[in-house]
């Protein structure tokens, strides 16, 4: 199993001070920085676009995790990525082409992820999972932050990590976004996933570098 990356979501973080936050982040033992586009057409909230994710990577050290929650996330994939994302991750529901898709991001440099609701069966990924680096399963439904962990997300983790092994994939990521703790990791991590985003509860804590070292440890 790969190791455990902690990708905080700046979704959960003050963007009056979002400088600030950055660098609190290159401080700490995360990874990742996660980055919640949203449309508001895909998903009923609309986040930030190329401007922030330019300003976010001018002052990032860490691999900007780029999670797509808008329609025909094609149209931009190129433009993200000029923006600084290393990882883009589009949603099943949004790719009627989504082999081309991933293609095209992987064509850019990415690293090409794919994200599940949580009414979407894992199944859905058979044809397509041999292609992917990454697949992010949704642990609540997308478009806010500060929601409640739907632990049927804990039985989905296994099956991806089950799909991937029984098409001979070694080296996906499996990304987990929505409501992760520490109370939720451990049963995440045994199941399968080696990337937990953690929005709130990372910059809702007395000390957010504790708070992140913490679950990186559960991953030793």
């Amino acid at each position: 199993m790969e190791s455990l990356i902690i990708a905080p979501s700046i979704l959960a973080a003050n963007f009056a001070e979002l400088g600030s936050e950055i660098d609190m982040l290159n401080a700490s033992q995360a990874e990742w920085i996660h980055v919640d586009v949203m449309d508001g057409m895909f998903v009923p909230n609309i986040s930030f676009g190329f401007p922030v994710l330019e300003a976010v990577n001018k002052r990032a050290n860490k691999v900007l995790d780029v999670h797509l929650m808008i329609e025909k996330p094609e149209r931009y994939l190129e433009a993200f990525a000029k923006a600084g994302a290393q990882v883009l991750t589009v949603h099943y529901e949004t790719c009627p082409h989504l082999h081309r898709t991933v293609q095209q991001i992987k064509d850019l440099g990415c690293l090409a992820g794919v994200a599940l609701n949580p009414s979407t069966p894992v199944h859905v990924l058979e044809d397509i999972i041999s292609d992917l680096n990454l697949v992010l399963i949704m642990s609540v439904n997308p478009g806010f932050g500060g929601q409640k962990f739907i632990p049927n997300a804990i039985k989905k983790t296994k099956e991806v990590a089950e799909l991937a092994a029984s098409k001979g994939v070694t080296k996906l990521k499996i990304e987990i976004d929505g409501g992760v703790s520490i109370s939720n990791a451990p049963d995440l991590i045994h199941a399968g996933a080696n990337v937990l985003v953690a929005g709130n509860f990372v910059f809702s804590s007395p000390n957010p570098i504790d708070t992140i070292a913490n679950l990186v440890k559960l991953g030793n």
